[in-house]
């Protein structure tokens, strides 16, 4: 449920999933419904597909600081 005073937790993934949807969807359905194929239009469809994705991953790399916990637990402490 929506807590309004709860804090973010510092991810975008509005963002990065419509930059990859975009990226891998929306350009090649674009590519496909664009006939005839010629190869400027590939290209800008390959450099379209690759800039979303880059900047997808920029944005998750930027906004993501969600920790992975260790599954290993600490060595014990000999006193």
């Amino acid at each position: 449920m929506f807590i309004p005073k709860s804090r973010s937790a510092g991810t975008q993934y509005t963002t990065t999933v419509a930059l990859l949807a975009g990226a891998f969807i929306f350009i090649p359905a674009v590519l496909v419904a664009s006939r005839p194929l010629d190869m400027f239009t590939f290209s800008l469809a390959i450099a379209g597909s690759l800039f979303c994705a880059g900047l997808a991953w920029v944005k998750w790399n930027k906004h993501s600081n969600l920790t992975t916990l260790s599954i290993i637990s600490p060595p014990a402490r000999t006193n």
